[in-house]
């Protein structure tokens, strides 16, 4: 047997950068949950993962829904991070957000976001793994920079990375 707290520091020691994952339920409001999993799957089609709880508030809104935005954060939304990371039913309050054309819930000030439809939901243990079809995508190009978590804790990508990344 692994042990929970082994599993989590070693877990985080891999640097990520963070997501929040919205979707709008049944009465158009904003609900989302906050993610480090997430991966791109394939190219053609473009599909991408995350993987929410099974406790999530939001997963099942999703599985209904059938749509889900994935919106990798600046690193000025720490605080919309721990936001969407609590429990409740009220994430919309207080924070910024629209309705994309696909009539998905897109937050302001993100690095890019990716408007999903679900192509498929694999049970992964106590979180789904939840395989979005990208059907619109969005990027600031290199006007803000993501918001990275390691080991418990968000930052800024470090000055040498900024560096070589507004460089490019």
């Amino acid at each position: 047997m692994i042990d929970p707290q082994d599993y989590k520091q070693v877990l985080g020691a891999f640097p990520t950068g963070v997501t929040v994952v919205t979707a709008l339920d049944d009465d158009g409001r904003l609900v989302g949950f906050t993610a480090s999993a997430f991966s791109a799957v394939s190219m053609d089609p473009a599909l991408v993962l995350v993987c929410p709880s099974l406790n999530s508030d939001s997963y099942p809104i999703i599985k209904r829904s059938g749509r889900f935005v994935i919106h990798i954060l600046s690193h000025e939304q720490q605080a919309i991070a721990y936001h969407f990371a609590g429990k409740g039913h009220d994430k919309g309050q207080g924070v910024q957000w629209q309705r994309s054309e696909l009539q998905n819930a897109v937050l302001e000030g993100a690095v890019a976001y990716l408007e999903c439809r679900v192509w498929e939901d694999y049970p992964g243990g106590d979180h789904a793994i939840l395989v979005g079809e990208v059907e619109k995508l969005w990027c600031a190009g290199h006007e803000l920079d993501p918001l990275l978590y390691c080991r418990g804790k968000m930052d800024q990508l470090p000055e040498t990375l900024r560096a070589l990344a507004h460089a490019s």
